[in-house]
């Protein structure tokens, strides 16, 4: 079957920077999933993106689809023909519909429910070219545009005006309109070195052509890496090092056509203010990279991406260095103004601010952080005065003139201004990692200071949302809950904080309860399980299978960091010949324990060894008793690895138990004992984890 390479490419205004590479991602897997609904199979498909532009060439392309036999099932033959056998007007109807001259000409069906009138035939299958309209405005459809417009007095919408679509079928046109737009084969080439229209003769030229002819590097990928080495063959000139942020880098890379890489300069006497201040405003505000010495100090100078091949590069660099300057003099007296008062004379504005409407202002929220961190850093060995300290001024930079004109700049300006005020270091530092981790795999606090405020904040947070109501729902969670939780558990479990989460849940309630909030009696308990569901994604996305996992919460340890050792111990047993018979063999304990007790039956705790008859039983007692008496050390020090292996070494005992002993016997004393025996099997497991929970290899 023929084949050739199609190409489709929609131009179109300026498309939005931080949805570009989204888009064209969404675009081909639209059209890929569309072709293979069609059964037309392809070789390799290449997404294009670049400002006005997506595009997706799709190589060696089936021709049209495959024939296909059909089937149409008819009347039953016994309603098919008459008393003389003669064919009934269903039958004749059956055959004209199926375009038969004779219903003779029809073929009968055996089934073991009867026989039937069948119509076999071929069905042919339709071309690309008139499939591929279709499939292309069905991926058009669905792009992830929150917003589509409209222009002109036009019905189309799009994220953007379209201008010209190109569809190629090898060299021909493929003949269709879509966003108000006729197809052809005239792109555009880059919007001021080359805005003519350009011939696409075959599908295959288009990157090619458009780069040499056009202007234009349509490839994303490329286009990306040319920027990067481009800013760092700049930067090495300058005598530094650009660093490149990926994702300024892709937004950048959204922007332009052709990039050349332009550095500039600003005056040394910014370098004066605060470095993160002075890179927001050139990557925010400019989409600058900044550059730093061998020291990894910032630089007086930075590289932009011009989308032009410019005459005159000196003229584009003093242009951006003239748009510069404010915003670098901004920062500059944002830092001066914001010294002149302490980073405590903003406390008081802090009222003037709310956190949440049924949970007071962010002074409120400042005051329970103080106390809850107060409390933590005692627990973890730090002075609790500094981690009032630091709850109190937590918020106060957002109070700041820098932190208004840049938000991102919270806490660390607040370590600046801190500093500056002569704060303690722990407390400085707190102010920067109260916020940490900022998003999945970031930093955690390190000072035990920063970790007591970071906790503090996001549990108070956590608390009080759930204490108004108004958890996550679905996809829904404006105050970034999850986020919350994990942050939360990632900090005690990483850092090894001997925390325990109960305890800081309810010490969270209680300074709520000394503001005046009353919450429900239940808080404490929605919280935690909330907490543990997020645990759950935490193990699996670690690779921890959910019977593991299962396993430990059966048990509901309550230090997050005592939880994840429990983890790691059972995950390591069930890697032992004998897990998977002692999980078996708990799993029956428990049944027969819990069968017992919906008799009636009370399970003692101890087993009474006078009451022991057959030699499997005693075997087993001794055994429970040696093992309990061997892991009590390894389970004071919480090494479960250790117990659990030391307990491995009960399968033979159990085994025999089981394959001999008969535990629901008529002698009420024999049978009690022999479940209490069951009972303290259990409870040693439990020490550690419901090993019954776990599902075998």
């Amino acid at each position: 079957m023929d084949r050739n390479d199609f190409l489709v490419e929609l131009g179109t205004e300026e498309l939005p920077p931080k949805a570009l590479s989204r888009l064209s991602e969404a675009f081909r897997d639209g059209i890929v999933e569309g072709l293979k609904n069609a059964a037309l199979s392809h070789s390799a498909v290449h997404a294009y993106a670049a400002p006005r532009r997506l595009a997706v060439m799709v190589e060696a392309l089936q021709s049209a689809q495959p024939d296909k036999q059909t089937e149409r099932r008819g009347p039953a033959v016994q309603a098919a023909f008459d008393d003389n056998g003669l064919p009934t007007k269903a039958a004749e109807g059956f055959a004209r519909s199926c375009g038969v001259e004779q219903v003779e000409d029809l073929e009968t069906l055996e089934t073991d429910k009867g026989s039937w009138l069948v119509y076999r035939g071929y069905e042919k299958g339709k071309s690309a070219q008139e499939l591929i309209p279709a499939i292309v405005q069905q991926s058009l459809d669905k792009l992830p545009i929150p917003k589509r417009m409209r222009w002109g007095d036009l019905d189309a919408e799009f994220v953007r005006p379209v201008h010209w679509l190109v569809l190629l079928f090898g060299d021909e046109v493929i003949d269709a309109e879509m966003m108000a737009v006729k197809s052809g084969r005239e792109t555009r080439g880059h919007r001021f070195h080359h805005p003519e229209k350009i011939n696409i003769a075959q599908a295959s030229e288009y990157a090619p052509l458009l780069e040499t002819e056009g202007r234009v590097v349509v490839n994303f990928d490329d286009r990306r890496e040319a920027i990067r080495g481009q800013v760092q063959e700049a930067a090495v000139k300058l005598g530094g090092n650009a660093v490149i942020d990926e994702g300024l880098l892709d937004e950048v890379t959204s922007m332009v056509e052709w990039p050349v890489a332009v550095a500039g300069s600003f005056e040394a006497r910014f370098l004066e203010v605060p470095a993160e201040a002075l890179i927001s405003a050139m990557k925010g505000h400019q989409k600058y990279f900044h550059v730093v010495d061998q020291r990894a100090k910032l630089m007086p100078n930075f590289i932009t991406v011009s989308n032009i091949d410019s005459k005159d590069i000196n003229a584009v660099r003093a242009g951006n260095e003239r748009v510069i300057r404010p915003r670098l003099s901004d920062a500059e007296f944002f830092w001066n103004q914001d010294r002149k008062h302490t980073l405590e004379d903003n406390r008081e504005a802090l009222k003037t601010v709310v956190f949440q409407k049924e949970l007071g202002t962010l002074f409120d929220k400042s005051e329970r952080i103080a106390g809850l961190a107060g409390v933590v850093a005692e627990q973890l060995g730090a002075n609790r005065a500094e981690g009032e300290r630091a709850g109190q001024l937590a918020k106060c930079d957002l109070m700041s003139a820098m932190v208004g004109e840049f938000p991102e700049l919270q806490g660390i300006m607040g370590r600046y201004y801190a500093k500056h005020d002569g704060e303690p270091a722990t407390v400085a530092e707190a102010m920067d990692e109260q916020y940490m981790p900022r998003f999945a795999g970031d930093e955690l606090p390190k000072g035990a200071v920063g970790q007591a405020v970071a906790i503090a904040d996001k549990l108070d947070t956590l608390v009080g949302i759930f204490g108004i109501g108004q958890p996550p729902t679905g996809s829904k969670d404006p105050f970034a809950l999850r986020r919350v939780s994990l942050g939360v558990l990632r900090s005690i479990i990483e850092q090894q904080l001997p925390l325990d989460l109960t305890d800081l849940i309810d010490e969270s309630i209680a300074h709520y309860k000394s503001g005046g909030r009353e919450f429900d009696a239940k808080l404490d308990g929605q919280v935690f399980d909330f907490m543990m569901e997020r645990l759950r994604v935490y193990y699996t996305d670690s690779g921890i299978a959910p019977d593991v996992f299962e396993a430990v919460l059966a048990v509901r340890p309550t230090r997050p960091f005592d939880f994840d050792q429990r983890i790691r111990a059972v995950n390591s047993f069930r890697q032992l010949a004998e897990s998977e018979s002692l999980a078996a063999a708990n799993k029956r304990a428990s049944n027969i324990l819990r069968q017992a007790k919906e008799k009636g039956e009370v399970v003692a705790d101890k087993v009474d060894d006078s009451l022991l008859q057959d030699a499997e039983e005693k075997s087993l007692a001794e055994r429970i008793t040696a093992v309990a008496e061997v892991v009590k050390p390894a389970l004071v020090q919480f090494n479960y690895t250790s117990a659990l292996q030391q307990m491995s070494a009960l399968r033979e005992a159990v085994d025999a138990f089981f394959d001999k002993v008969m535990v629901m016997v008529e002698d009420e004393q024999v049978r009690l004992n022999r479940l209490a025996l069951l009972n303290t099997l259990r409870q040693l497991f439990l020490r550690v984890a419901d090993v019954s929970q776990l599902q075998g290899k």
